[in-house]
């Protein structure tokens, strides 16, 4: 299986490569203006508007290419793993024990846990009541 996927994600970098190079080398809608200064593609190996129908074909070859070779990565990746796998690999059922064992955002690195102040039992006593000296 590993081989399938080795050689499937070579044909994407490729398709992906080729693509990347054909949108490059294609006219843009403003190329009209540069044609009248001698670059134009009436001398051109596919004719005048050969190559743009060419070069538009083969780009499109190329994205169903790679389209279809990120789905059939997808699914090799899906199937190689079981059904309750979470994105790292974990079970989703293990999370909550992982999250809890991590520190909280803001505590500091080596600090000892603070306890909360224990609420008061006796009740306060008054300013006139305290012993003078």
């Amino acid at each position: 299986m590993q081989i399938w996927m080795t050689l499937i994600l070579a044909v994407q970098l490729l398709s992906a490569l080729t693509m990347i190079g054909l949108v490059l080398i294609q006219h843009g809608k403003g190329a009209d203006m540069g044609a009248s200064f001698g670059s134009g593609a009436s001398g051109s190996l596919f004719g005048a508007t050969g190559s743009a129908n060419f070069l538009s074909r083969s780009t499109a070859a190329c994205a169903s290419v790679f389209f279809v070779t990120t789905l059939a990565l997808a699914y090799l990746s899906n199937a190689g793993g079981a059904s309750g796998s979470g994105v790292g690999g974990g079970s989703v059922l293990d999370r909550p024990a992982a999250v809890a064992s991590q520190p909280a955002l803001g505590a500091i690195p080596g600090a000892a846990p603070v306890a909360p102040p224990a609420p008061a039992s006796a009740p306060a006593t008054s300013a006139s009541s305290a012993p003078t000296k």
